[in-house]
């Protein structure tokens, strides 16, 4: 199980990609051998946590539907270490929430975290990976999957697979697109003017190149509402949620910018031109004084937008 960035979830060490972050291919189960996930879980918590308005409006946006008081059991599909899980338990009080995701590790902090906030008795986990163990997950009134469908191969399938285990007047609520985050002026003052949109288009260049290595990958007109009736669910409402975090940042801001921009820089090394390169190592280095750690202009603003599809019921 993975996904795409920002909000606690499963994230891959390896890119902040297509304005997220997350992927590696769907199913496999990764281990200790493959990574060090007890580096990386604090920081998945740090992101999910910085992003917590947008994700915390997205599921009162939902809990306010007609259907909220059916919402009994939820499951977070790509949880990671929980964060989102938890927000998930609280914005539905009378509902279990089961964290899903391939990784025991995260699931472990999952559980944790979970105990730390009093939620133990209705926070469960499942390790599993889609979209082989799909049968194992159980029913669900609401299936949150939180920029996890594009790690998916045959993403139509999987989205049929969800509407199965839906209850009638179920709701997935499927988080994709949404407006790559931007953290620096057009004009840094190095190297030529508009670095972020450069970063931007190689990065959509490697999303492409990972969607078409998945298995069973199937080209899809991203239009998430089409996708949704195609499986056999209502298009039930599509809504984008601001981040907007002004400069000057905040110390746990500005640490998520700095992990943001070292992971584009390992990813896109062999990508961008020198110029940029150089630009991005002294945006890294924390002695410059046109570095990310001392800059003054460093911004977040990002947008992720949530579409719902409904089981059965009118249209909303």
């Amino acid at each position: 199980m993975s996904q795409h960035n920002g909000h606690g979830h499963r994230h891959d060490a390896t890119h902040a990609a297509h304005g997220h972050g997350h992927g590696v291919a769907p199913g496999r189960h990764h281990g200790d051998a493959d990574f060090d996930w007890d580096a990386m879980a604090p920081i998945l918590e740090r992101e999910g946590e910085l992003c917590r308005p947008q994700y915390e409006a997205a599921a009162r946006w939902i809990a306010g539907l007609p259907t909220a008081a059916e919402t009994r059991r939820i499951l977070d599909i790509g949880s990671g270490p929980g964060v989102i899980t938890c927000l998930l338990a609280e914005v539905f009080p009378e509902a279990e929430v089961v964290a899903v995701d391939g990784t025991e590790a995260l699931l472990d902090r999952a559980r944790d975290r979970a105990e730390r906030l009093g939620l133990g008795d209705r926070v469960g986990t499942c390790r599993a990976g889609l979209p082989d163990d799909l049968d194992r997950l159980g029913e669900a009134d609401l299936i949150w999957a939180g920029n996890s469908l594009h790690h998916m191969g045959d993403q139509g399938a999987v989205l049929a697979g969800f509407a199965a285990l839906l209850r009638p007047g179920g709701t997935v609520a499927l988080v994709e697109g949404g407006l790559a985050a931007r953290h620096l002026p057009r004009d840094t003052g190095m190297g030529r003017p508009g670095l972020e949109a450069r970063i931007e288009a190689a990065t959509a260049n490697w999303f492409e190149s990972m969607r078409a290595s998945l298995p069973g990958s199937r080209r899809e007109t991203e239009d998430w509402s089409a996708l949704l009736d195609a499986a056999g669910l209502r298009p039930h409402g599509t809504r984008s949620f601001l981040l907007d975090l002004p400069a000057p940042l905040p110390e746990p801001a500005r640490d998520h910018v700095v992990a943001e921009f070292t992971r584009r820089r390992e990813m896109l090394e062999d990508v961008l031109e020198a110029e940029d390169i150089a630009v991005l190592d002294r945006l890294l280095d924390p002695e410059d004084p046109a570095g990310l750690r001392r800059r003054p202009d460093v911004f977040l603003l990002m947008a992720r937008t949530v579409h719902l599809g409904r089981r059965g019921g009118p249209a909303r």
